[in-house]
């Protein structure tokens, strides 16, 4: 049995049946049986039907879903609604875009030997899709997952985090209520790691949807069947450069969301703050009492903004790499304090060493760290640094400041004047070198799980 509890306060919320080996075996013969059975495929209209009704279903489960969210993620209540909200909209964006989802006529008759010929291609689903999700955005991160696969027509075994199993198995549900029938969406509780690695190793596997750590997302690209196509979704220290032409009175918000949000557990929260020496001061007193003001507390309340993070344990190491960069020169300006056994106040830190951790590698936790610059291509060498590489903000009203640094940070999106964390569900999301692998987004997710096949006519 798995016990799931609040990520607040540690309370039990509810004990549920984990999955075995056989278990495994069953739904990938399953999910097998059902993709080579093409007689037995949904048509698009029929996918599309089944997506509508599933959103609908979501919309009267809204604040159930919301407060599961709450209570098992730990992100604040206002939070968790808008990621309810944003998973039935992604919903219906993957119903709505199999409306433009086709191939494309190939030109003949370029050649002498091309004539009288006519090719198109075709869209075909890849196959079994295996989809191992995280904790920290537990329905939202599910939809991005098995959307996409129903919409094209994959069958998918999607493994939700063991700390926030409740929202998927509340997704799964109503995927059936909805009337897809179970061998097309299964879902595969474990908090056994060999099993999950034979999940998205196994040779029936076509697809592999991995969000979690860098360490095992790429352990276990490097273990799937040849064929496997995969996409990779880490992390990284997210940048924000803030330039002397910035409109303070329009920075300090985005940049505390950006930060703070989900007390920092996202993949490109805002880390790493260079903001330039002629507005340095200003910035750090308003950044300051701003985070000073945040809300931290229950998360099931009304106006919670920051909650706890996920684990004790978690709690432990940001608190670990707060005394470390301090014992190594940084100034913490606020923050730090433990508050209850997985809740970190909110925390500023000042000019940390370009070795420390908080400097180097994601905190995933309610920290970010400001350090002065003088010369823009140099914050931007700092930015570009790391081995990560996923999202990047820059603050500026001087338009060739932006675009300088936005054509020069390298990141697979860049923000002007918005927080790194930015994001819609439409857009495409990726991360580069050790930050990810294949691009994310719902209708890119859809491509992915999806290959083209060319059909050749040749006319008399």
């Amino acid at each position: 049995m798995l016990e799931v509890v609040q990520a607040f306060d540690r309370a039990l919320i509810a004990e549920i049946e984990t999955d075995d080996a056989a278990a495994l075996e069953r739904k990938l013969q399953a999910a097998e049986r059902v993709f080579r059975d093409r007689d037995g495929w949904l048509q698009p209209h029929e996918r599309m039907a089944v997506l509508r009704r599933l959103a609908v279903l979501m919309e009267g489960r809204r604040d159930h879903l919301a407060m599961q969210i709450a209570r098992e993620g730990g992100k604040p209540l206002p939070d968790a609604i808008i990621e309810t909200n944003r998973a039935i909209d992604g919903v219906y964006n993957a119903a709505d875009e199999l409306r433009s989802f086709a191939g494309r006529e190939i030109p003949m008759g370029l050649s002498a030997a091309a004539e009288h010929r006519w090719a198109f291609t075709t869209k075909e689903p890849i196959g079994v899709v295996a989809a191992i999700s995280a904790f920290n955005h537990p329905l939202n991160l599910i939809v991005h997952q098995v959307a996409p696969a129903i919409a094209v027509g994959c069958p998918v075994i999607v493994k939700p985090a063991s700390t926030t199993p409740l929202s998927c198995l509340d997704f799964v549900a109503l995927v059936r209520e909805a009337g897809l029938p179970e061998p097309w969406c299964q879902s595969f509780v474990t908090e056994d790691n060999g099993l999950a690695e034979k999940l998205a190793t196994d040779n029936r596997v076509a697809f592999l949807s991995f969000i979690g750590s860098a360490r095992v997302g790429w352990s276990l690209h490097s273990k799937l069947a040849p064929g496997t196509r995969s996409a990779l979704e880490h992390g990284g220290a997210a940048p924000a450069i803030i330039d002397r032409s910035a409109d303070l009175g329009k920075v300090i918000e985005p940049i505390v969301k950006g930060g703070y949000y989900h007390a920092g557990q996202v993949c490109v929260s805002t880390q790493r703050i260079f903001v330039h020496e002629d507005i340095a001061e200003g910035f750090i007193q308003a950044l300051v009492a701003r985070v000073e003001d945040l809300r931290t507390t229950d998360p099931t309340l009304q106006d919670t903004e920051v909650g706890p993070l996920i684990l004790p344990r978690e709690a432990d190491r940001v608190a670990q790499w707060i005394k470390e960069a301090v014992e190594g020169g940084a100034t913490l300006a606020t923050g730090g304090r433990r508050l209850s056994e997985t809740t970190l106040e909110p925390a500023v830190l000042l000019d940390p060493a370009v070795d420390a951790k908080i400097s180097t590698l994601e905190v995933f936790g309610p920290v970010v760290a400001v350090s002065r610059y003088r010369d823009l291509d140099g914050a931007i060498r700092r930015a570009n640094s790391l081995p990560t590489a996923f999202q990047a903000s820059i603050f500026a009203q001087d338009i060739d400041i932006a675009m300088r640094a936005a054509n020069r940070l390298d990141a697979s999106a860049v923000m002007i004047n918005d927080p790194t964390a930015f994001r819609t569900d439409w857009m495409p999301f990726a991360g580069r070198r050790e930050s990810g692998y294949g691009t994310g987004g719902i209708p890119y997710t859809m491509r992915d799980m999806t290959q083209e096949k060319m059909i050749l006519m040749r006319r008399s």
